[in-house]
């Protein structure tokens, strides 16, 4: 069964910056959260329905655990990424926990024992609840900068509210992420075994439509030419360059960049921020369509 986006991490050295950089695009933030001492790492969470965006920073990093044989260090792995910059480290989709992991194992894109954890998390009025997740990892040796893994929520109850979802700058959803890479055809196999669909191939690499936003991956030269930026360094392999949001009101996307005291660019309907202002990733404002809501 295909698995649609389930969340982006865009990991920063800041994350107060990180989150006031959000709500001044217009979007509503969560709290901020404290992931287990063995990953060292603390977040805030921006939701839209069914999927999310979860910026990342290190915190206590002396309790990291190392990758070891078998088992994918979040906190490793991130500490590694901002080492070397800012920007979106890490995709995630819905997941079935140990039954993906054993499919990714049989398939070649991954050989990791499943991770289960769990953290409290507080609901509008203060009442503590429990949250839960196990994760299932995948790995592409083409793509080192890229953290991929699925995820299953045990109590999206307690994670998911309305509330959360309510942006003034009208966001209603992910359209889609853009992976760039020199040789888009040499990672065709690998995301159709992760996102468990077929991609569309066109000139300048391919496309996979998820139950939830596009995965997209295309050469530099092609991701210049749609967004009138530069993609990130590729000199290490492939990277998750941008994250494109569906916004309802034409309006509001254009104002997005202004209001955030931002620059930004307009190239056909969409507003592009790019990684100077953003913080090593590339947002893009785009207007909804009737598929991407």
């Amino acid at each position: 069964m295909t698995r649609g986006l389930d969340h982006i991490v865009h990991a920063v050295r800041d994350l107060d910056a990180a989150a006031d950089l959000y709500r001044r695009l217009g979007f509503t933030v969560g709290a901020r959260n404290q992931h287990p001492r063995s990953w060292g790492t603390q977040n805030h969470i921006i939701q839209l329905p069914n999927v999310y965006i979860e910026l990342l920073a290190l915190a206590d990093t002396s309790g990291i655990v190392p990758h070891s044989p078998r088992h994918f260090s979040f906190g490793a792995f991130n500490r590694d990424f901002l080492a070397r910059g800012q920007g979106l480290s890490m995709l995630a989709l819905e997941g079935r926990g140990a039954p993906d992991a054993g499919q990714f194992r049989a398939e070649g894109i991954g050989d990791f024992e499943p991770y289960h954890f769990e953290r409290e998390g507080r609901r509008p009025d203060g009442v503590s609840v429990r949250l839960a997740f196990t994760l299932a990892f995948a790995s592409n040796p083409r793509a080192p900068d890229i953290g991929l893994f699925t995820i299953l929520q045990h109590n999206p109850e307690n994670f998911w509210n309305p509330a959360f979802q309510q942006h003034p700058n009208s966001a209603e959803g992910v359209a889609g992420v853009v992976v760039v890479t020199d040789r888009p055809e040499q990672h065709q196999q690998f995301f159709e075994k992760f996102s468990d669909a077929r991609a569309v191939v066109h000139s300048d690499g391919f496309a996979i439509a998820t139950l939830r936003g596009t995965i997209e991956v295309v050469t530099p030269a092609a991701f210049l030419q749609r967004f009138g930026v530069k993609a990130p360094d590729i000199s290490r392999g492939a990277r998750l360059a941008a994250l494109r949001f569906a916004v309802t009101h034409a309006g509001r996307l254009q104002s997005a960049p202004e209001l955030a005291g931002i620059a930004g660019l307009y190239v056909g309907n969409a507003a592009v921020i790019g990684s100077e202002d953003a913080m090593g990733a590339i947002l893009v404002f785009e207007q909804a369509t009737k598929k991407a809501r």
